[in-house]
């Protein structure tokens, strides 16, 4: 037996059927910020480790893009997390689930994208052998 709040559509009805698709799609954009994050923290580590990886097996200038070109691959993911969280499509039916605060999303990313360009001079400058 579903509990409904007070003064919800009844289930199974049309309106009900928007709220919980607009609920989906809250669900479906946090998933997508969640690969994209993913995807710039694999990219940054890959980054990181081709430095130490690479070193005396390719030229230094080969692993100095390859790792150039991740960590800036990396920070490319997570401005891409923000900006597909901004740009979600038209507006659904206000959800029953909350979403994430964007300041916290923003300033995250931020700090990740700060990251990154610390990596990058780390790929750059550093050691490449052990």
């Amino acid at each position: 037996m579903p509990m409904d709040q007070p003064g919800s559509p009844a289930p199974g009805s049309a309106d009900r059927r928007t709220e919980l698709a607009a609920d989906r799609t809250v669900l479906a954009a946090e998933r997508t910020y969640a690969a994209w994050v993913r995807t710039g923290f694999a990219a940054l580590a890959s980054g990181v480790g081709a430095k130490k990886v690479m070193g005396g097996v390719l030229p230094e200038w080969g692993v100095l893009t390859t790792g150039t070109v991740l960590v800036l691959f990396s920070a490319f993911c997570f401005v891409a997390a923000i900006w597909r969280e901004l740009r979600a499509g038209a507006p659904p039916p206000e959800p029953d689930v909350r979403r994430l605060p964007r300041f916290l999303l923003f300033a995250v990313n931020g700090f990740l994208v700060l990251v990154c360009f610390a990596a990058l001079l780390g790929v750059w400058f550093g050691r490449t052998t052990g």
